[in-house]
């Protein structure tokens, strides 16, 4: 080595020089990747909320992300569509289940696949009916059959009515709180500023029903599932062409014949269908009493750019179709 004032200089066979260099931009290259790496974990780490939330149908879902914000990682177990009389879990529904700190069901009876999940996922999941609470009704109507095939128990769609709906946002916001008292105060004030929204769908709801005769106020869908719907607008749930709660019943030859004739006697021109039903045995019907169509949401949202992409959507939708096929 020659020391020549402030400079060092070495002297290096070129290819000595070339060894060191790869070194460095090796070594170089290597803690830029490290720490890189590093910066994105931990950004990660930061936008993971530590509560995982199930959900079983897409409606309960819809409603506990209104209320847990961005606070909560939340899966939805069944798919947009599905009919959750006749759902079937899946693997990865499983997995789901089995990591989750809450799972938010509608209950009042209607997801009859979700205790056997639980058991078979184990886990400490809590579970919360957000219809608990809830007077469950059952129809007048609804005569025929055996008592567990048609599910004659009550009808389980709570949320054609929005003041239930505002029972379950009490319920998701206590069960979120517990679990995270650090954002109670959030989740209450969400729960809040949703439950006003639902007061003004309520009030709505009650305006455009005002818009259709009293004597038109009859109900016929494909399933009893409209019961709450009726019960708080003052309608009369005259029948279903599968008489029970559940879209799994089979109506016998005699129920058929029993629902067509109510029809043609009461003088119903429409009937109400579900995206999940049996279209071809609602439009047998259909055809033998000459009533028409008429397509409702029923137990599950739309596709986000569809028009029931919310539980606010879903009931506007269904009560704009609804009061166009009666008034």
């Amino acid at each position: 080595m020659v020391y020549n004032e402030n400079e060092i200089q070495f002297h290096l066979q070129d290819d000595e020089m070339i060894s060191l260099l790869k070194k460095y931009l090796l070594t170089a290259g290597l803690l830029i990747s490290v720490f890189a790496g590093a910066c994105s974990v931990q950004q990660v780490d930061e936008g993971v909320s530590p509560f995982k939330i199930v959900a079983t149908t897409t409606i309960v879902g819809d409603i506990v992300s209104q209320v847990g914000g961005d606070f909560i990682d939340l899966e939805v177990l069944l798919p947009t569509g599905s009919d959750p009389h006749s759902f079937q879990p899946a693997p990865k529904d499983l997995v789901a289940v089995a990591e989750a700190d809450i799972v938010f069901a509608n209950g009042a009876g209607l997801e009859e696949f979700l205790q056997p999940l639980i058991q078979n996922a184990g886990g400490s999941a809590q579970v919360v009916d957000v219809s608990e609470g809830i007077s469950i009704l059952e129809s007048l109507d609804v005569h025929s059959g055996d008592e567990t095939d048609n599910h004659l128990s009550g009808d389980p769609h709570t949320w054609f009515d929005p003041t239930n709906v505002e029972l379950w946002t009490t319920h998701i916001e206590k069960a979120l709180s517990a679990a995270d008292p650090d954002h109670a105060s959030t989740y209450l004030a969400n729960a809040q500023a949703y439950r006003e929204k639902l007061q003004e769908l309520d009030a709505w709801i009650e305006q455009q029903v005002a818009l259709i005769p009293p004597a038109n106020r009859k109900l016929l869908a494909d399933h009893a599932s409209l019961t709450y719907f009726a019960n708080r607008y003052g309608f009369e749930q005259v029948g279903a062409v599968i008489p029970a709660y559940s879209t799994l019943a089979e109506p016998s030859a005699q129920d058929l014949a029993a629902i067509e004739t109510a029809i043609r006697q009461l003088g119903v021109k429409t009937i109400f269908i579900s995206e999940s039903a049996s279209q071809a045995l609602v439009e047998r019907v259909a055809k033998d009493t000459g009533a028409r169509l008429v397509r409702l949401y029923n137990g599950s949202l739309s596709d986000a750019d569809g028009p029931a992409a919310t539980y606010l959507d879903f009931m506007r939708y269904n009560v704009e179709a609804l009061v166009e096929a009666l008034r």
